[in-house]
């Protein structure tokens, strides 16, 4: 009679099995991929660009946005803290100079102006005032040296006189001596009353110039507060479009706070970004290439801010046709900023492969329909072609479109 298998036997004996199966099956597969990879995967040829390295000269630049600006604009600010009450203009309307963009509350500022002059008009009297008394004392004094001078001229006659009696036995010697004191005591009063009259006018016109500079600042404070008024009717500054307003009628501004933009249209500029590892490449005067869709216009660097901004750098471009019809405001632009000559490199053309300086893996062509992966370090580039400075030799042909879907095999079939 058979003895029965074991039921945990069986499962044991059928995993084994299914395992065995797995592995040997895995390892099938494991030596397709293998075969696969070495062999290599097709590829259209149509769809390949090929670049032969080749020896030649390299203006090196640095890839670059911008976005086209108008090379004049005027922002307006609002010179107070009011609110808006009418609009008179719209974003694209061509304004003239003078003529009224927007209407602020002034109301409160036309009644501190009216203050201020009144305050000035009493200034000014005040000063009226002050330069009629001056002068009134003045003239005191000068009429007080009048007469003591007078006085002194009489003076000087007695002595003389008693002098002369004296010399005829008619007169005394206590009468001379006293006739010489009291001429003696005037020419002194006479010298301190000249001199209070000099000391008064130099004191009395300082006094006047102090008002005087008083006035003259407090009219500036006036002539301000007019400015004010008439800036606060935010007139155009200048012919152009109007590219920006604040139309929210109502609505609260604070004093300093831009409430238009006029642009003059009719001459452009570009204001360009580069990645802050690359802003040491950007320098005033570095010759640029803008492109605008079809169009290639030369410019030259002319401003650069020298801190980064959310990892950018940003700089002006002056272009050499900046009316060019092709300049809209607000049109995006590839710049190219030249920074660099060499005589003498390896090169190979440009293309969605490079990303920038660095290793990559680039497909060479090894016979008539393969290419077989190889490392390369590419460095320096322009618009046009790339540096090779390892992994190429000049005559090898290079794939210079993008395989980034074909990375994972080392030689691919051309069809």
């Amino acid at each position: 009679m058979d003895k029965q298998i074991d039921k945990s036997q069986l499962r044991k004996e059928q995993r084994l099995r299914i395992l065995k199966s797995g592995l040997i099956g895995g390892g099938v597969i494991a030596a397709a991929v293998m075969v696969i990879l070495w062999l290599g995967k097709s590829v259209d040829g149509k769809n390949l660009r090929f670049s032969t390295a080749e020896e030649g000269p390299l203006e090196t630049s640095v890839a670059a946005t911008g976005k086209v600006v108008p090379e004049f604009e005027e922002i307006i600010n609002s010179p107070l803290t009011t609110r808006i009450v009418k609009v008179y203009a719209q974003p694209g309307d061509t304004v003239t100079e003078g003529m009224p963009l927007i209407q602020l509350d002034l109301e409160t500022a036309e009644t501190d102006y009216e203050k201020l002059i009144d305050q000035q008009q009493i200034r000014q009297q005040e000063l009226t005032q002050l330069q009629l008394n001056n002068r009134t004392q003045l003239s005191e004094l000068a009429m007080q040296v009048e007469v003591k001078e007078m006085e002194l001229n009489r003076l000087a006659v007695e002595v003389d006189n008693e002098r002369r009696l004296d010399s005829l036995g008619s007169g005394t010697g206590d009468r001379v001596r006293q006739a010489e004191t009291s001429f003696a005591t005037c020419r002194l009063e006479l010298r301190q009353l000249r001199e209070r009259l000099a000391n008064e006018k130099l004191r009395m016109a300082a006094a006047e110039k102090t008002q005087e500079l008083n006035l003259s600042s407090f009219r500036k404070d006036v002539a301000m507060q007019r400015r004010t008024l008439d800036q606060g009717r935010i007139p155009a500054p200048h012919h152009g479009v109007l590219t920006f307003i604040s139309n929210e009628i109502g609505s609260q501004i604070a004093a300093g706070e831009k409430v238009a933009v006029v642009s003059d249209l009719s001459s452009f500029k570009i204001e360009g970004e580069v990645a802050e590892g690359n802003s040491n490449k950007v320098a005033i005067g570095s010759d640029v290439s803008v492109r605008i869709g079809g169009t290639e216009l030369a410019g030259v660097v002319t401003n650069l801010t020298p801190q980064a901004k959310g990892g950018m750098v940003s700089f002006i471009v002056r272009l050499d046709e900046n009316h060019n019809s092709r300049l809209r405001s607000g049109l995006r632009a590839e710049l190219t900023v030249n920074y660099g000559y060499k005589d003498k490199v390896l090169r190979i053309l440009n293309g969605p492969y490079f990303k920038g300086p660095g290793e990559y893996g680039l497909y060479v062509k090894t016979g008539d329909n393969t290419v077989k992966k190889r490392k390369v370090r590419l460095g320096d580039s322009n618009r046009e072609y790339v540096e090779v400075l390892e992994g190429l030799a000049s005559g090898d042909e290079v794939v210079v479109t993008d395989m980034e879907e074909y990375m994972q095999y080392d030689k691919l079939k051309i069809k």
